[in-house]
């Protein structure tokens, strides 16, 4: 049979719109924003988790057919940045749940649009005590926001109690200083460590508060040495290499111990040129401790896809990608009040421990529920270009070792 031109023209846009109607019937993929600071030691490992726990959710068939997609967003350390990035994911590219930054003041700048977008969102790393005071305070408009880290006053708790078999019966230590860097989320975390520590048995001597943008530490560390404490306990974030350098190379006797959120990355090492030997810090979950079976199995497939192991905020941004998808499953899709609902009845062991959400009445409304059986702490020491778990007990895996110009209580 002859086909005229006008005729091939026609079949072949009929077969044309037969190869596009299965095109078209895919379903969409499932969208998950994810803001950060990926220039930030802290900040790059919450979009490479949260890619590979996608990838794996994809793997296995996704949620209901449709595959996950992370479309990530740059802020640039800005909280500026990071609302237009927010009001971007929500209104431009339609994801149905945020994970964002390690950074307080972003988090708390992102929360009140959140509620007006109507925008589930989650921190995998920001601490400050307000993000879930403002859920308990005003919950009918931010109940979209969940905490998936410590929140400051909780972390404090951890070092302290920590402090009282490390510094106090291991090392017979008696006095500390507090140094923290000028941050929201230290207001909280100082406040509950002049209490904690002299209650377990340290005796606070001063109490130092930088500014962030400090480059020369000598005039604070020679003031700590004239003060004699026996330990510097730490409250620093998006400071961290700098006074490690600085502390090693002026040989500041006193050891450093606390919150360090850039030692808990594995280029900390590298960046300080094994400066941060001896330094101790807190994480939630660490490469060398099976805090649930799936902790170690994690860090082994984050360094093996990204070349390094993973820093602290990394381990809750891969939790948080499946915790969002289980909500979505539970909800039977993406509308938000309903995944919110479904997200307040999370029970899922992740790689920092089992996660239960905080009801609306509690202080720390949609924080994650703290002590055994469900969120605690661990304590990790750099030694020899490693983290090693040194607290508590029953997981470490190794003991407390200091550089020789450390002088420690006889």
């Amino acid at each position: 049979m002859r086909i005229s031109h006008k005729n091939l023209g026609v079949a072949g846009a009929a077969l044309g719109l037969a190869l596009a109607v299965p095109t078209a019937q895919a379903a969409d993929p499932i969208k998950i924003g994810v803001i950060a600071e990926t220039s930030a030691i802290s900040g790059v490992g919450i979009p490479n988790a949260a890619k590979m726990a996608a990838e794996e959710i994809n793997k296995a068939g996704g949620v209901n057919g449709q595959m996950i997609e992370i479309v990530d967003y740059d802020d640039h350390n800005s909280a500026v940045d990071a609302v237009r990035a927010f009001q971007r994911a929500a209104q431009q590219d339609h994801v149905a749940a945020v994970i964002a930054s390690y950074v307080s003041e972003v988090v708390l700048a992102l929360e009140p649009w959140s509620g007006r977008l109507k925008m589930p969102l989650i921190t995998p790393g920001a601490a400050s005590n307000d993000i879930t005071k403002r859920v308990h305070d005003d919950y009918d408009h931010l109940k979209y926001v969940f905490h998936g880290y410590l929140a400051s006053t909780q972390i404090a708790d951890v070092v302290c109690e920590a402090s009282k078999t490390l510094m106090i019966n291991d090392l017979h230590m008696k006095t500390a200083v507090v140094m923290s860097e000028d941050a929201a989320w230290t207001i909280p975390l100082d406040e509950e460590f002049l209490k904690c520590l002299p209650a377990g048995g340290l005796k606070v001597l001063d109490h130092i508060r930088l500014s962030p943008d400090t480059t020369d530490f000598t005039p604070i560390f020679n003031k700590i040495e004239g003060l004699k404490p026996d330990v510097i306990v730490t409250g620093i974030s998006h400071v961290g290499v700098q006074p490690t350098v600085q502390w090693q190379q002026q040989q500041v006797p006193m050891p450093m111990y606390g919150v360090s959120s850039q030692a808990t990355n594995a280029t900390f090492w590298k960046d300080t040129n094994g400066a941060s030997d001896g330094v101790i810090f807190n994480m939630v979950a660490a490469p060398d401790v099976a805090v649930t079976p799936k902790t170690i199995p994690f860090a082994k497939a984050y360094q093996a896809k990204y070349g390094s192991l993973p820093g602290y905020a990394a381990y809750q941004s891969y939790d948080d990608v499946y915790m969002w998808v289980d909500a979505i499953r539970k909800a039977g899709g993406t509308d938000p009040d309903k995944m919110v609902e479904a997200m307040e009845q999370t029970d899922y062991v992740s790689t920092i421990g089992r996660i239960v959400f905080l009801p609306k009445t509690d202080t720390f409304a949609h924080g994650m529920k703290i002590g055994p059986g469900y969120i605690s702490g661990l304590m990790v020491q750099w030694q020899n270009g490693n983290p090693v778990t040194v607290w508590p007990a029953n997981v470490a895996t190794g003991k407390m070792v200091f550089p020789a110009f450390t002088k420690l209580p006889q």
